[in-house]
């Protein structure tokens, strides 16, 4: 196995899907569930987000080339819908219960694109592109397995706080996460925008 690309792959992932800083938008949108809901919520999101990844890593370029989106597109998209989140939660409408047949949140904004984003998706292709024999494969197979258990673990354990900051400490979290959120999809759509003038 390949170490070195296997620490790479792990603290690229790492840095871009930021398993910590997941936990105050994960508390926001999961304050009003029960303890064995925001547990479901927790492992689905882990898992939608090692889906997305997955796939890219195999098909990525296919994808893309398939149906005509550039790398630039996709990261604005995922700009946009993070934006339209963080409205909500600055809003305050994202702590409204929510209504039969909505989007799990786990699906989305949750596991892609908060965590399987523009970024983890445009890293995990850099590094599949990387890949020479078999143990550069497990190695970067690996990193992207460890990376997605730690981001389950953050989401799993991150539950107990909920019961020490209780209701109003969730409001002022989701406040606080709205922010961060406002703020990482506009640096999103600008390195999009950027990207596009580039190319253009």
């Amino acid at each position: 196995m390949n170490w070195r690309l296997l620490g790479e792959a792990f603290v690229t992932l790492f840095v871009i899907m930021d398993p910590p800083g997941t936990i105050p938008v994960f508390l926001s949108l999961t304050g009003g569930r029960s303890a064995s809901e925001r547990r479901r919520v927790a492992w689905q999101a882990a898992l939608v987000a090692f889906v997305v990844i997955v796939l890219f890593a195999l098909f990525g370029q296919q994808i893309l080339t398939y149906l005509g989106i550039t790398l630039p597109a996709l990261q604005c998209a995922g700009g946009l819908l993070l934006l339209l989140v963080a409205l909500q939660l600055l809003t305050g409408q994202a702590d409204e219960p929510a209504p039969t047949g909505e989007v799990n949140v786990a699906l989305v904004p949750l596991g892609t694109p908060l965590l399987a984003g523009p970024g983890a998706i445009v890293a995990t292709m850099v590094f599949v592109r990387r890949i020479g024999d078999l143990g550069d494969a497990v190695a970067v197979g690996v990193g992207i397995v460890a990376v997605h258990v730690v981001l389950w673990l953050t989401m799993r354990f991150s539950i107990g706080i909920i019961r020490l900051i209780r209701d109003s400490g969730v409001v002022l979290t989701s406040r606080i996460a709205g922010l961060l959120l406002s703020a990482i999809a506009v640096q999103l759509v600008a390195e999009a925008v950027r990207a596009f003038v580039t190319q253009g």
